[in-house]
C-alpha cells in the first residue's frame, strides 16, 4: 500500500419510482426554480381554502340574505372552485416542474382563466341578488 486511497466512482443518489414517474427524464432544475414553484402551488392552494371557506361561509351564515336556492347555488359554485383551483394547482406544478426538468416553455396557466370565470359568476350573481333586493 502507497498510502493512497482510491475512490469508488460516486453515483448521484436516485429518486423514487415514483417521483420519476411524475416527473418523467429531464435534469435536476436549479433548486430556487422548483422552491418558487412550490410557493406558487401553494399560493393557489390557499385560494382553493379561501374559496372553501367562501362557500362554507355564504351556506353558513347568509340564510336571512338570500333565498335557499341563491345561496345554494353560490356555496356549490365557491366549492366546485374550491375543488377546481387545488386539483388545477397539482397538475400545474408537476407541469412546470417537468418543463423545468426539460428545458421547454412553460405550460399555459388553466386554472387561471377557470378562476376568473367561476369568481365572475359569483359575482354576476351576487350583483344580480343586490340589484333586486
Amino acid at each position: 500500500m502507497d498510502g493512497t486511497t482510491t475512490q469508488e466512482p460516486h453515483e448521484p443518489p436516485r429518486r423514487g419510482r415514483l417521483t420519476e414517474r411524475v416527473l418523467g427524464g429531464g435534469e435536476d432544475p436549479d433548486p430556487r426554480f422548483t422552491l418558487a414553484n412550490e410557493r406558487t402551488f401553494l399560493a393557489w392552494i390557499r385560494t382553493s381554502l379561501a374559496f372553501l371557506a367562501g362557500g362554507i361561509a355564504i351556506e353558513a351564515f347568509t340564510g336571512e340574505l338570500f333565498d335557499e336556492p341563491v345561496r345554494t347555488f353560490l356555496a356549490v359554485v365557491l366549492l366546485l372552485l374550491s375543488m377546481l383551483v387545488s386539483a388545477g394547482a397539482t397538475f400545474r406544478w408537476i407541469g412546470v416542474e417537468r418543463s423545468m426538468r426539460r428545458q421547454v416553455p412553460l405550460p399555459l396557466p388553466l386554472i387561471a382563466p377557470l378562476l376568473a370565470v367561476g369568481g365572475a359568476v359569483a359575482a354576476g350573481v351576487l350583483v344580480v341578488v343586490v340589484l333586486q333586493a
